[in-house]
């Protein structure tokens, strides 16, 4: 992590597109938009997931943007879900990019009996982004590493 006592336009727009880039993802997640989450990312991109991020073998690991729409559908197992955003560090090389945020994702189980339960996961995101021809840009590497986990019972 550097520190910059001043940028260029260029490197500022950069910086907030792939913030943007970062909260749109969670945002999606929340709205349920897996078409709108699948979009972030490049047609060839690498997804894994580390459910325990001690482990080095990924739980899931998926290649191409169509194989993430499963992913994605599984949200919709939950009754609702908020992803907040903390710290994104972001690296700027040329038209390639690489990041690291965090993220505390709240996911609320609903019982058919009407009792609820929050899942509480603690993430870092590991991610590299490349900049597309009109200047956005997309994940093309996606890392998700779940820290811990933190499941307790819930009012309506």
């Amino acid at each position: 992590m550097s520190v910059h006592s001043s940028i260029s336009g260029q490197e500022a727009a950069d910086r907030l597109a792939i913030r943007e880039l970062f909260d749109a993802y969670a945002y999606c997640a929340d709205t349920r938009d897996a078409k709108g989450q699948m979009a972030l990312f490049t047609e060839d991109t690498h997804f894994v997931v580390h459910i325990d991020a001690r482990d080095p073998v990924p739980s899931q690991e998926l290649t191409g943007r169509d194989s993430l729409a499963p992913v994605f559908d599984a949200l919709n197992a939950y009754a609702a879900t908020m992803h907040f955003n903390g710290q994104y560090t972001v690296d700027l090389a040329g038209d390639r990019a690489s990041g690291v945020g965090y993220c505390m994702a709240q996911h609320v189980i609903e019982a058919d009996d009407g009792t609820r339960t929050i899942m509480t996961a603690w993430i870092r995101y590991v991610d590299t982004m490349v900049r597309q021809p009109d200047g956005g840009w997309l994940f093309a590497e996606r890392k998700l590493m779940v820290s811990w986990t933190d499941t307790r019972p819930s009012t309506p």
